[in-house]
């Protein structure tokens, strides 16, 4: 059964713990919850986000292993920093596994200047195949994730959906699929539900938030109650995550509303 996860670093405020955003979100109604890196500034105290989930029957989808920019866990693009990342890769697992979680979020880097980007398609698809591999035999998948450089990440080398699944198919791998972050790619390719439809195979994960402002997801340009009827009929069995900014301050009405927009999708 297919089922909503709510990414909590948006919400309820920086000085609020990942264990009270856990319990707030399971009051909401939901049964899945996603964070960022565990080494964030800020109340990140995994054993007790770890008891908030027991408590309340939360499940922790994934976590993040680098940053979009490369500033936390090294570049894919950049051949320099794949041991960088694999050791960010396995230390992410020894994480992941204290929250029980086994998924996992990979980002590119940022393009490099002066290398031609076949080389550094290369270099992605270097570094994926053997943290595939890794990923694969601790029992974990990665999901690579193509993010807008129009808007919110400039310069982001992985900003095509399309390279993104062609990375994907090259990996071969049960380790490696792929993120489809509807509110990004609507960004940068639009003609969603024949996107996700072409790629559905090989997506891991969804994220999701309005077009444009990246806030609740109604009230903006998509119709995200068909995108999420039509994703569940084409047979996903995974999770759906909503990773975005309230655009009031109630955060716990926002969740609120949202849970009905889910619900009257059909999605538990």
């Amino acid at each position: 059964m297919p089922e909503i996860c709510i990414c909590i670093e948006p919400l309820f405020g920086d000085n609020v713990s990942l264990a009270d955003k856990a319990r707030k979100t399971a009051k909401a109604g939901f049964k899945a919850i996603e964070f960022w890196f565990y080494d964030m500034p800020g109340d990140r105290n995994l054993d007790n986000l770890a008891a908030a989930c027991r408590e309340t029957g939360l499940v922790v989808n994934d976590i993040v292993v680098n940053a979009p920019d490369a500033s936390i866990g090294g570049s894919l693009v950049c051949p320099a920093d794949k041991e960088k990342y694999l050791a960010r890769l396995k230390e992410s697992i020894g994480v992941a596994n204290k929250v029980g979680c086994k998924k996992m979020i990979t980002c590119t880097g940022n393009t490099i200047s002066g290398v031609s980007r076949e080389e550094q398609h290369k270099s992605v698809v270097a570094s994926l195949s053997e943290a595939a591999k890794i990923a694969a035999g601790e029992g974990f998948t990665l999901v690579l994730e193509p993010l807008n450089s129009l808007v919110d990440h400039a310069g982001y080398y992985m900003d095509s959906a399309h390279e993104a699944a062609q990375v994907v198919k090259e990996v071969n791998s049960p380790g490696l699929k792929l993120l489809w972050d509807v509110y990004h790619m609507q960004i940068m390719h639009g003609n969603v539900l024949d996107n996700i439809k072409q790629y559905l195979p090989i997506i891991g994960h969804f994220h999701s938030a309005g077009v444009p402002g990246r806030h609740e997801l109604n009230n903006n340009e998509l119709d995200y109650t068909t995108i999420l009827s039509r994703v569940k009929a084409w047979g996903y069995t995974g999770r759906f995550g909503l990773e975005y900014w309230p655009a009031g301050e109630d955060h716990e009405a926002s969740l609120a509303e949202m849970r009905k927009l889910t619900a009257a999708a059909g999605w538990d």
